[in-house]
């Protein structure tokens, strides 16, 4: 009888919580590789070019206008999936936005495969750019609203981290592959993205959002395993969604109005660092700059190194600080975009007088390449180090400060706003490179870029908060208050 229960045995024993993160993984590496698939077409432009320009068919071939167009307008095209991401988010959900945005990626990339005149390489640009602008949009918002939040910081890193990968698969594709069947291997990861969210959740958030909570219970069970404290976090979520709220009069108060000019501000100087130009026309520019070794080949180095640097890059940003990161990203990219300044002025007249389209055909067209000589690779060398710089901070944490600074109660508009404002840049650079390349040389744009830099290292000394180790509710009371990040109990 010693077994017996008596008066003091719990009839009922809880089980200690078991949280389980293996199917929340595969969620999230479902929904990214549309974020593969946004970094191998923005690229994409960049082994094209010198393909088609090196081709038989006059047809595809392309003067200086035309390969502005092609590299710019999927900028524009992002620009417009941007703004409708706004919309589907909150109409449809975020997993049927990401789904959706398979629906012109693989018609874009079928008809630039299948292209047979210049307009139907620009309309698959710009199909692909729209789906790239939805995922760029939808994907972050369905990461961070299914993450747990024990993991929700290296979970949303992975977007980035998964466009760096889907361009370094075109570069290094590039290497092999005719640029036909370029746009045939894009098809895969949207195919096999399409298929895995079929099966995988809504956001929780969406269905407490729509009066949903039955689905939202059974959707974060699902994610967290049924052993786990889910019901605990469903009941946070629904109080926190309850909550928020904003006025339109709200707006003119300081603690919105400035951590939201802070975050626009900082899209509009990071694209104006001219990285999207750089990456479109990577190959481009190392034709340009005659360079010893084999461009191609240079591209993939650039984006092997843009990939190592994304990766520390995370594993910095919560030691040595936003700013100091910010602080070294602006030196870097200013001392290589000086460097190739310097190195294009002084040898832009050794390599002829040629246009840009005629210096892509004669490179293409010779034989055998130019003996090796080692002043050539400053260009290479440049391009890494602008390619790491950016990537330790401006691109990376401008899109963090945006998700830690910007008002809770105003973040879809705002975060609508930033996008906009950050492709419309893009599309203006990237339209413009080439055409100041044509008139004045490579170095101008160069030289625009490194004073741009300068004005980044600026700002951020004077308008940049440091947020590392603060809680949002600091945060939150430091743009109230502009004078501290604690929260005095009253």
């Amino acid at each position: 009888m010693g077994d017996s229960p008596d008066e003091t045995t719990a009839l009922i024993k809880n089980k200690p919580a078991r949280l389980r993160h293996g199917k929340l993984f595969l969620a999230v590496f479902s929904a990214v590789l549309g974020n593969f698939n946004f970094g191998f077409a923005l690229v994409f432009p960049s082994p094209v070019i010198p393909q088609l320009q090196k081709g038989n068919d006059p047809r595809l071939q392309m003067d200086i206008h035309q390969i502005s167009w092609f590299g710019s307008i999927f900028t524009l095209g992002a620009a417009l999936g941007g703004v409708s991401a706004m919309v589907l988010n909150d109409r449809v959900g975020r997993k049927i936005s990401i789904m959706l945005s398979g629906v012109p990626s693989v018609v874009g990339l079928l008809v630039m495969g299948a292209a047979q005149n210049f307009w139907m390489l620009l309309w698959g640009r710009f199909l692909t750019g729209i789906a790239g602008g939805i995922t760029a949009g939808s994907i972050p918002v369905y990461v961070s609203e299914i993450s747990h939040p024990s993991v929700r910081g290296a979970l949303g890193s992975c977007p980035q981290i998964t466009a760096v990968f889907g361009s370094l698969a075109l570069y290094a594709f590039g290497l092999v592959l005719p640029w036909r069947w370029l746009a045939v291997a894009g098809e895969i990861p949207v195919i096999i993205m399409m298929i895995l969210l079929c099966f995988m959740p809504t956001s929780p958030r969406y269905h407490i959002m729509k009066g949903n909570r039955a689905r939202a219970v059974k959707s974060l069970e699902w994610l967290r395993g049924p052993n786990s404290d889910y019901l605990t976090e469903f009941n946070k979520i629904e109080r926190s969604i309850n909550s928020q709220g904003v006025q339109w009069s709200d707006l003119k108060t300081r603690s919105y109005y400035k951590p939201i000019l802070i975050s626009v501000v900082m899209r509009f100087l990071q694209q104006m660092t001219g990285i999207t130009p750089i990456l479109v026309y990577l190959e481009p520019i190392f034709h340009m700059t005659a360079i010893s070794l084999e461009p191609k080949y240079d591209a993939a180095l650039v984006g092997a190194v843009r990939l190592m640097s994304v990766a520390i890059a995370a594993s910095l940003m919560d030691k040595a600080g936003r700013k100091a990161l910010l602080f070294t990203s602006g030196f870097l990219m200013y001392i290589a975009m000086l460097s190739m300044t310097m190195y294009t002025h002084k040898t832009q007249c050794n390599h002829g007088n040629l246009t840009v389209t005629e210096g892509l055909k004669s490179t293409y067209g010779g034989l055998t390449g130019p003996a090796f000589d080692p002043i050539t690779l400053i260009p290479l060398i440049s391009a890494m180090v602008i390619i790491f710089g950016y990537a330790m901070g401006w691109g990376p944490i401008t899109w963090l400060l945006m998700s830690e600074i910007l008002p809770l109660g105003a973040r879809g508009v705002a975060s609508g706003l930033c996008v906009g404002v950050s492709w419309i840049t893009a599309f203006v650079l990237t339209q413009l490179f080439m055409h100041v390349v044509e008139a004045y040389g490579l170095f101008a744009p160069f030289l625009f870029f490194s004073v741009v830099s300068v004005v980044n290292i600026i700002f951020t000394a004077k308008c940049v908060p440091e947020t590392k180790g603060r809680t949002l509710e600091e945060i939150e009371n430091f743009f109230r208050t502009g004078r501290t990040f604690t929260i005095l109990d009253s």
